[in-house]
């Protein structure tokens, strides 16, 4: 499978500094795309993280490759998405539309991150 990740740079988890929480939502989202053996492809080659940190970057990138159908795009939880999503609902719907599925890393391990070392 073939698909794509987001990490969400701002967002900082209650008891966590935001480099903490970037840690977390990159080691479970990186176990996530290897447990389920999705490959994660970067759309744009300029591009110099393998994921993605803005939702508007990633639909622009989307549009630029007409008729491409992705198997998931995977983000670490609803949580660190929330603000996009009731701020740009259409657009996360066209984000979607590229997609199988979005699969989110939390609710698929059923393990809300109690701390940092959790995920170390």
């Amino acid at each position: 499978m073939k698909g794509i990740y987001i990490i969400n740079e701002l967002w900082q988890a209650e008891d966590l500094t935001r480099e903490q929480s970037i840690e977390v939502q990159k080691h479970a989202t990186l176990t996530y795309l290897k447990e389920n053996q999705i490959s994660a492809i970067k759309l744009n080659p300029l591009q110099l993280k393998d994921y993605y940190t803005i939702p508007h970057a990633l639909l622009y990138d989307l549009k630029q490759h007409a008729g491409i159908q992705l198997d998931c795009l995977v983000i670490f939880s609803e949580e660190t998405i929330a603000k996009f999503l009731h701020s740009y609902p259409a657009r996360w719907i066209r984000i979607k539309s590229y997609f199988n599925e979005v699969q989110f890393v939390e609710q698929q391990t059923n393990k809300q991150p109690t701390s940092f070392l959790d995920y170390h």
